[in-house]
């Protein structure tokens, strides 16, 4: 037996033994408890290197808000992507070009009308819907044409259409634009500010009982040594975890509904289920509008924290690492993508420059200008200033090493293509019954 059907095996009996361990539980429950587990997980391990880095309490605190506001980002982009090719199977390789019609939409509306480029000056919630619905609408228009393509063709075009966005938006002729008699624009390659989404946090802390709430936080912050940037950095968090619950139980929704069975359906055999009388041209498209735009509204909470965007942060890379995220947590289970966005923002966004502070900090070490000199010193050492210098281009070795690894051993993801019910009810948990017993007392059973 070869050394990766040894490590398979035992990835294979550790998740029976936890299958085994849940068995009376829920779906839901199990997947609470693998969520929390994985974050948990992450935590650990991020204030163990932490306390051997020598942080401070507020830095401690500072670093798991990083690791937790990366994880919600991606895991919201991640949920919007499973309900494309996860449950659906389009081949959508464009999330970048949505997310940033959704950024843009939102800043223009947003962005105060002496500004410069000027706005419209709406309020924060108009912006937010108002991107939202841009990013679907540019869905709309990509399906139309699109959807009829193969699925190869079609994420060509996608790929494609996410770099006409970006191209679009960099142009000089879109920097300032006048539509009936107002003046906007995107900015072009300088960007464009607007009101920053984290400015819902003040907001908030304003209301009559959450202001007494924030008053007490700050304080307990204070009397610990806790920066007040970093609790309203971590309010704002909060808010985007919100986001991930509510997106959850949403795309849960659809998916054990009439209409997410017709999206199984369409990725399992299209034809199919024409056959059988589901219009899966609308139904196509009705999903992708709806996918298109929760990636805007992954955008806008995203990159509209910062109050401040340009074309650069929309790049194909980013379509990349979304799609790694889901691919790490298993395409087809919505806490799969909960927990692909968990390990991609700590074990592969944040993970890797840490470890280079704590390195940093702790040892001197050169960085030789190649490996070949690195190898040649005969110093692990340089080796590892070698590493540490260059962590950038490693960090894209890192993720091609993670997902030829997932391809061997578990090509499904952690939670990807689990056995689903396909009734509108679980036929195969039947209700406790009691029965009587051959000595006339009685005794429960489950027949």
């Amino acid at each position: 037996m070869s050394a990766s059907d040894r490590i398979g095996g035992r990835i294979s009996d550790a998740r029976r033994a936890v299958e085994e361990r849940t068995e009376g539980f829920s779906r839901w429950q199990v997947d609470l408890l693998l969520v929390f587990g994985f974050l948990l997980a992450s935590y650990v391990l991020f204030v163990l290197f932490g306390l051997a880095l020598g942080l401070s309490l507020n830095g401690i605190v500072s670093t798991l808000r990083r690791v937790t506001y990366f994880a919600a980002v991606y895991a919201i982009l991640t949920l919007a992507l499973n309900l494309h090719w996860g449950y659906t199977g389009l081949f959508n390789i464009g999330v970048a070009g949505f997310m940033a019609v959704g950024v843009y939409a939102m800043a223009i509306l947003t962005a105060p009308v002496d500004g410069s480029p000027a706005g419209l000056g709406l309020p924060l919630p108009v912006g937010i819907v108002g991107g939202m619905a841009a990013a679907a609408l540019v869905g709309l228009v990509a399906a139309l044409p699109a959807l009829r393509l193969r699925a190869d063709y079609f994420a060509i075009v996608t790929l494609g259409l996410s770099e006409i966005i970006r191209l679009s938006v960099l142009s000089g002729s879109l920097r300032e634009f006048e539509v009936a008699g107002l003046e906007l624009g995107t900015g072009g390659g300088s960007g464009i500010s607007f009101t920053a989404t984290n400015s819902v946090i003040p907001w908030l802390l304003d209301l009559p009982v959450l202001s007494a709430l924030g008053d007490a936080l700050f304080a307990v912050g204070a009397a610990v040594g806790i920066q007040s940037s970093v609790i309203q950095s971590a309010l704002y968090t909060l808010v985007l975890l919100a986001c991930v619950i509510a997106l959850y139980v949403l795309l849960a929704r659809i998916a054990y509904s009439p209409f997410g069975r017709v999206l199984k359906a369409i990725r399992e055999d299209e034809l199919a289920a024409r056959s059988l009388g589901k219009h899966t041209k609308t139904t196509k498209i009705t999903v992708f509008m709806l996918g298109c735009a929760l990636m805007g509204l992954g955008g806008i909470l995203w990159q509209g924290g910062r109050g401040f965007v340009t074309p650069d942060s929309f790049l194909p890379i980013l379509t990349f690492y979304v799609f790694v995220a889901l691919i790490i947590g298993g395409a087809g289970s919505n806490a799969g993508s909960i927990v692909g966005g968990i390990v991609f923002a700590a074990a592969l966004w944040e993970g890797p420059p840490f470890v280079r502070r704590i390195v940093d900090a702790n040892l001197s070490v050169r960085s030789p200008p190649t490996i070949y000199d690195a190898v040649v010193a005969a110093d692990p050492l340089a080796l590892l200033g070698y590493a540490v210098g260059n962590l950038d281009q490693i960090r894209f070795m890192l993720v091609g090493v993670v997902l030829i690894l997932l391809m061997l051993w578990r090509p499904d993801g952690v939670l990807g293509h689990r056995k689903e019910i396909a009734a509108a009810t679980d036929l195969s948990r039947r209700p406790r019954t009691t029965a009587t017993a051959a000595d006339g007392g009685r005794e429960e059973s489950d027949e």
